[in-house]
């Protein structure tokens, strides 16, 4: 879907200063000459083993040992050079490739444990269940320095990036303990309406299915099993391909803590497509792309009756008023933009500069931008970090090769904007972006920052009203009048309007969604909770038999959804 043509106008003298148009850097430039290491140069707290063989996968309760095929996990650290002498990106190991009997043997195990809601796990009081999470994660955490080693050489995060995440992955387990808890609390007690009286509670939807990205491998893939699993669901789990290594010391947890069943692991692209086509999955949990979630939707037979719990591509705009605090626009629209080397579904990937602060504003990220140190995930104060996708850095220099052949242009090329080695790029800052370009449309997912200068607050208007995307946006300004025009209309267009601030997901108990092709259901600490359940009640007419029969099942505790414990 492409976006209606808008009228961009630019400034007829380009920005001067650091916002010139600069010799493209030589290649190689110095910015990326420790993006490289050979391996008996890695720091030795940072070793692994290698090869990192996943040898055993997660299957009704047990580590179950492998006997099939594998395939190769690639770090995007480059350690060793081929014949030719091209530096390579490292098979640090190898997990399994699940054929289609695999894959439903998997599935078979969660339809065991769910038993048309009869199993142990659906029908365990909710105290035991919590409990049996609580002991995950304390067992979970014993394995944290596995786990950010693994963040670092499968995606390249940096070490303090990789800590973040896990320890952010504990906090959101916690909390959503903490919101459970209290769900179940609002439902311990009766209510009576016109003469009838019931106990209205969430109870669980059968098989989930759970997919994780590559991005988050860890965080963003907890947020959709975690709840899933309190709620009584049972549930089939895919690492993202890339990314699926660090898992492994997490399985064993689930193993040890969990009944047999609830959680069971499969690997590989083969594995998926059989598992929907039997029409017995409820819920699809997926974190990526809109055309593969279509893909996956469309396998199940029934589709009306699948659940999707869905976040999806983004296109986050930002808005640089003319009354803005351009220092403070900048730093957000740089963190915003390029943290994690701007992989990230929330990351700003399009920037309208008004072109009285154009100028002074390109001035700044030019000189921020500089400032972003490239390197590898264990070196002090590195922000930018090798790709783990094959073949980001062409596709990158592709976005931006059209975007200079249609009249943009590389205002950081002087620093090495858009200098690449075999997985790390330079930054590349676009000044003078309009409709006729990819970069305007496309989620380039990747360290390059368009910025489009506008006249008219018309402009970005159309283009957010246009897109295909409907996740978040920043409004950088300080005029209350101008900002208020503003919210009213953006705020059914987009989910979340972040003023002076970069796009983000947290805080975790703030609703993350999206609308349009951006997202479907909410995600939050609460909301994830409804979103794997389904309001269920016991109703009866308000006479003494039925009050009779109620209190005596209360009393002797025969049922586990019929319930007035209170939770502490």
């Amino acid at each position: 879907m492409q976006c209606a043509p808008i009228a961009i106008q630019a400034p007829a003298v380009m920005p001067t200063g650091p916002c010139r148009v600069p010799t493209p850097a030589p290649a190689g430039h110095p910015k990326l000459a420790n993006v490289r290491c050979p391996i008996d140069e890695v720091p030795e707290k940072y070793r692994l083993r290698i090869p990192m063989m996943q040898d055993t996968y997660l299957l009704n309760g047990s580590m179950v040992p492998w006997s099939g095929a594998y395939d190769n996990c690639h770090s995007p650290i480059c350690t060793s050079q081929n014949a030719k002498g091209e530096w390579v990106p490292t098979v640090i190991g190898k997990v399994p490739s699940f054929t289609e009997r695999d894959a439903l043997a998997a599935l078979e195990s969660c339809e065991r444990a769910w038993d048309s809601g009869r199993g142990l796990w659906p029908t365990l009081p909710v105290a035991k269940r919590i409990e049996a999470i609580e002991n995950f994660t304390s067992m979970m955490i014993t394995r944290r320095e596995e786990v950010v080693r693994l963040l670092m050489w499968e995606i390249c995060k940096n070490r303090s990036d990789a800590e973040k995440e896990f320890d952010r992955t504990v906090k959101y387990i916690r909390d959503t303990l903490d919101a459970l808890k209290e769900t179940d609390r609002a439902s311990s007690r009766f209510q009576i309406e016109e003469g009838i009286f019931a106990q209205i509670r969430r109870a669980p939807l059968g098989v989930c299915l759970c997919m994780g990205p590559f991005n988050y491998p860890l965080n963003e893939t907890f947020t959709t099993l975690i709840p899933a699993v309190l709620m009584g669901n049972t549930c089939i789990f895919k690492p993202s391909k890339l990314g699926s290594l660090l898992h492994g010391p997490i399985l064993e947890c689930f193993a040890r803590c969990l009944p047999p069943g609830v959680v069971n692991v499969v690997y590989g692209r083969l594995c998926v497509a059989p598992i929907m086509k039997t029409g017995k999955v409820n819920c699809l949990a997926f974190i990526g792309s809109s055309k593969v979630s279509d893909g996956i939707r469309k396998d199940h037979p029934t589709p009306h009756r699948l659940r999707c719990v869905l976040g999806l591509d983004a296109k986050n705009p930002a808005i640089v008023l003319p009354c803005a605090d351009v220092d403070m626009a900048v730093k957000e629209c740089v963190l915003g933009s390029l943290s994690f080397n701007g992989q990230r579904c929330t990351a700003l990937k399009l920037i309208f500069v008004h072109q009285i602060v154009a100028a002074r504003f390109c001035q700044r990220m030019v000189e921020e931008v500089d400032k972003l140190k490239v390197g590898l995930p264990w070196a002090e104060g590195v922000s930018l970090t090798p790709m783990p996708e094959a073949d980001k850095c062409k596709k990158m220099r592709e976005l931006i090769d059209d975007a200079l052949s249609k009249g943009a242009q590389l205002i950081n090329a002087e620093q090495g904007g858009g200098q690449c080695t075999e997985t790390a790029m330079v930054p590349a800052i676009l000044f003078g972006v309009t409709p006729a370009m990819r970069i305007f449309h496309e989620e380039q997912f990747g360290p390059v920052v368009p910025i489009c200068v506008y006249n008219s607050v018309q402009t970005p208007l159309d283009f957010i009203r246009d897109s295909p995307y409907g996740q978040q946006l920043a409004i950088f300004g300080t005029n209350p009048t101008e900002i208020a025009h503003l919210v009213d209309p953006l705020a059914n267009q987009v989910c979340r309007i972040n003023l002076n601030s970069q796009c983000q997901r947290g805080p975790d108990t703030f609703p993350f969604t999206g609308r349009k092709d951006s997202a479907e259901q909410t995600l939050s600490v609460s909301d994830a909770l409804r979103c794997f359940s389904i309001r269920t009640l016991l109703a009866a007419k308000h006479n003494p038999l039925n009050i009779q029969i109620v209190t005596s099942i209360l009393h002797n505790r025969q049922s586990t959804f019929l319930s007035t414990d209170f939770l502490l």
